[in-house]
């Protein structure tokens, strides 16, 4: 029997490896984040307030998280089209990636029971992992709430960046 995959259970473990297509159909990996740190965060669906809220306030800061030697990557369950159409409207900077079979999101432990205006739902659970330049997922974030949490991501990785 295999151990749950839970985002708690992550820190200190590889990362799961994915290969998601962009806002523009083209594949990326998590080889192709290899030797930077990853911010990787989940969200429920794009052009929703809170998930609105998550990814402005990510691409607001995309120039202190890349001074800290990170990148930022969302992933949801939308096509490559809607989260084409999400960076567009919003002017977003931060990498946007589709996950339509929720593979991926279920490797990191981002999907699952959740509360949704009172009601046990089962869907991606608001979640942020941030991976360091050897692959190794070194903090976890889920269930998040948007408010605040981009700052609290940064500051974690300027902790273990500057020890």
């Amino acid at each position: 029997m295999s151990e749950l995959i839970t985002a708690a259970s992550l820190p200190g473990k590889a990362a799961p490896d994915f290969r998601l297509a962009d806002a523009s159909g083209a594949p990326r990996a998590l080889a192709d984040f290899a030797g930077a740190w990853l911010v990787l965060y989940f969200y429920p669906k794009a052009s929703t307030p809170g998930c609105t809220r998550e990814a402005r306030d990510f691409t607001c800061m995309l120039p202190d998280f890349a001074a800290a030697g990170a990148a930022v990557a969302g992933v949801s369950p939308d096509s490559p089209k809607a989260i084409g159409n999400f960076t567009l409207k919003q002017d977003l900077g931060v990498v946007l990636l589709s996950d339509p079979d929720r593979a991926v999101a279920k490797a990191y432990g981002a999907f699952g029971t959740k509360m949704l205006y009172g009601k046990a739902v089962t869907g991606i659970v608001r979640s942020t992992f941030l991976i360091g330049p050897d692959g190794t997922v070194r903090a976890a974030w889920s269930p998040v709430k948007v408010d605040g949490h981009a700052q609290a991501v940064l500051d974690e990785l300027r902790r273990l960046t500057t020890g």
